[in-house]
């Protein structure tokens, strides 16, 4: 299991965002990883989509990599965020931006409505 973990690492440390997904961002495969990749688009955020259908080396890998048995998990600067439910509600809190920001990185202003 140590090579698809460290696969993961890698692609965690070397990319700001990145959002491990059924599906591509243009084609997301479930509606969890489509919100997602909705709200990053929304905020303009540059992400890395990985889509964990490719392998179950992978989507296995992903699970357990993070201790999170869901996808899409989504991790800026290395650090993993959380799946659907927690990077909406973060967003309609207004805190995934500040978090995004905090971290750095460049995203669109939003007021929660």
């Amino acid at each position: 299991m140590s090579g698809i973990s460290d696969w993961i690492k890698h692609e965690v440390d070397s990319n700001d965002v990145v959002l491990f997904m059924k599906g591509t961002p243009t084609f997301p495969q479930c509606g969890f990883s489509g919100q997602v990749v909705q709200i990053l688009e929304y905020l303009g955020a540059e992400y890395k989509g990985i889509n964990v259908l490719d392998s179950d080396e992978l989507r296995n890998g992903i699970k357990e990599y993070s201790n999170w048995p869901t996808i899409p998990q989504l991790y800026v600067k290395g650090e993993f965020v959380g799946g659907c439910d927690i990077v909406r509600e973060m967003f309609q809190a207004g805190e995934l931006q500040a978090h995004m920001k905090d971290k750095g990185l460049n995203v669109r202003e939003t007021q929660a409505s």
